[in-house]
């Protein structure tokens, strides 16, 4: 039997659904998985910057980021009509070059269709470091913002 492999995730939002008042599920992926390129001080502050930088230019906002060694978790909005693929992009590329970051290709992301799923992938998201056994508390962890807690 043969099997449909897809070359890459569609990140397209049907038209009938306004996807400027969603929000989305995002994970990156590092390109080599074992390898800490994320979870470092020079690192997390450019994260930061760029993504504020972006959220002046309108491009998206974030509400939960966390950076574990090899990848990142997070939930964003976008107030432009579905911007999230081209931001995603861009913003990997300018990591890439700037910081050398080898990323996989492409991105995870889902729509958070109610209140219950994203509190449930918050929770998800601020528990990574505990499951993966980097820190004993979720607080203790220093490469996350969240910005409805902190703002």
């Amino acid at each position: 039997m043969k099997r449909f492999i897809r070359s890459r995730l569609p990140h397209e939002v049907p038209n009938w659904i306004d996807a400027t008042q969603e929000a989305f599920f995002i994970t990156l992926n590092c390109k080599v998985r074992s390898r800490n390129q994320l979870a470092t001080q020079e690192i997390w502050q450019a994260i930061l910057e760029t993504i504020e930088f972006r959220e002046q230019r309108g491009e998206w906002k974030w509400l939960l980021i966390v950076a574990m060694p090899d990848h990142l978790h997070g939930i964003v909005t976008f107030p432009q009509r579905f911007f999230l693929e081209k931001s995603m992009a861009a913003w990997k590329r300018w990591l890439a070059t700037r910081h050398s970051i080898v990323w996989q290709d492409g991105f995870f992301d889902h729509r958070l269709r109610s209140l219950e799923s994203a509190v449930e992938k918050a929770n998800y998201i601020r528990l990574n470091p505990v499951r993966a056994g980097l820190v004993e508390h979720a607080s203790d962890w220093p490469y996350v913002r969240d910005w409805k807690m902190s703002n």
